[in-house]
Formats: structure tokens, sequence, C-alpha cells
């Protein structure tokens, strides 16, 4: 690490280069700081807006030398407009029953998650994570977060199955969705998708304008979906400005 720099309250690291995982044969760095639990949720609010990501009490945001394709995007959700396949999944998870929990780890949502590893992000950072890992992700934070948790009905139309869970921050403005997982073996259900609207919806029915999904990467696979919560806004040099969907003609 380098030598950190002070700025008001909080104190700045950079990371040492690594392999990107959005864009093949770049490195990438990230600037990052530890938020005091005695700063409050404001700190934590600015920082998002900011265009950076939080991973349990550290946040931080890309900063990598000669490239800024990492760019923060959030959902203007009282405007979303949902897509005629995007109703088709929300008509096809309508079953689901839906948790709103404390950010409490179980063994449940663990089984769920490295499945979901293991498929989706193989030979990933993450596919090593212990119990005790996941535990210090969920729980170590201080910030308004909730695990969501998204269950198939059992034959008594009662709590079942747990097929996928968001890990969330509540914010002044909106919601921040953290990370998301789900069951593999069900991609009809496009559930990645569905926490997506159903998060949206959340916000609307709070009178609250964002939903922050983290960054949007021109040129990168994982990172395409995104776009196709409109209108969506990215964060410019010159702050959040909304996006015509014509800027990401060259991504489909």
């Amino acid at each position: 690490m380098s030598h950190p720099f002070q700025s008001q309250q909080l104190q700045f690291y950079m990371t040492r280069p690594a392999p990107c995982p959005y864009l093949d044969g770049l490195q990438e760095r990230k600037v990052f700081a530890h938020l005091d639990p005695l700063a409050g949720p404001g700190m934590h609010d600015a920082m998002i807006r900011a265009g950076f990501r939080r991973s349990q009490n550290v946040v931080y945001r890309p900063a990598c030398e000669g490239c800024d394709a990492c760019i923060s995007a959030r959902v203007l959700a009282g405007r979303f407009e949902p897509s005629r396949s995007q109703r088709r999944t929300w008509r096809r998870n309508r079953d689901l029953r839906v948790e709103e929990k404390p950010a409490e780890a179980t063994r449940e949502q663990f089984q769920l998650l490295k499945r979901y590893l293991d498929h989706r992000h193989p030979g990933g950072g993450m596919t090593e994570m212990t119990f005790g890992d996941y535990a210090a992700m969920t729980e170590e934070i201080w910030a308004r977060t909730r695990v969501f948790e998204y269950r198939l009905p059992d034959e008594d139309g009662q709590r079942g199955r747990l097929i996928a869970a968001a890990l969330s921050d509540w914010m002044s403005d909106g919601i921040s969705m953290v990370y998301s997982y789900f069951d593999p073996d069900l991609p009809a259900r496009s559930l990645g998708g569905f926490m997506i609207q159903h998060h949206i919806e959340m916000t609307r029915r709070r009178g609250l304008p964002h939903v922050y999904l983290g960054y949007w990467v021109p040129g990168s696979p994982k990172m395409r979906y995104k776009q196709d919560y409109q209108p969506l806004e990215l964060l410019r040099p010159g702050g959040w400005a909304e996006i015509d969907e014509n800027e990401f003609s060259g991504e489909t």
C-alpha cells in the first residue's frame, strides 16, 4: 500500500495493481477508506453519491492509471417503465415470498451463495469464502443494511426454499444494491433482473428517487445488463446526468 493521504474525516489508501475483473488485459487499482461508525449514515450516503461502493466498513472506487471505464450508475426509480421482457420476469416471480431482514448471516444464505459463485464465477476470489468470511461481509457493517430473501412458497403457500438474496443499504435518497446472488439452476426466472425490479419498486413506494447499481463498464459483458434499467443516470466529471439510450447502442 502507498502512504495514506488525509481528506477531512477520512484517510484514503491505494491498493496494489491487480488484473481487472471486467476488461481483459488491464490492471485495476482502487482508492479506499475505512468508515468510522461514529460518522453516522450521512457520510456513507455522501460517499456512495460520490461514486464509491461499500464492502463491510470500507468504501472504495476505481483509481486505475490510464483508464476511467468504471462509471457509477443509478436508476431513476420513479420513472422506470419495464420492458416487455421485464414485465414477463415480474409475472414469472409473483409467487415468491420476499422478506426484508436484519443483516445477519445464515448457513442457508451461505450455501446458496456458494452454489451461485461456483456456477457463475468459477475460479474467482470469492469462491474460497468461508462462512466466517460471509458473516463478516454481511454483519460487519454500520450502514442501514438489510438482507432481502426471496423464497419459493411451500405446498401450503408458506415460507419455503431460499432461491435468491440481496444485501442492500437503505440511503436517504434510495437504496444501494451491495451484492446479490441466486439459484443458478433457475435461469428461466431471471432472478437477478427480478431483484433489481423489486428494489426499484420498493424505492418507488418509499417515495425515494434512486437505486444504485454500482459500476457500469462499457465493453464489459458482465456489466451490460445494467443498461436495461432506464432511465439511468451515470456519474460523470460534471456530476450525475441522465443518459440517452442511444449512448448504449454500441454496447448491445
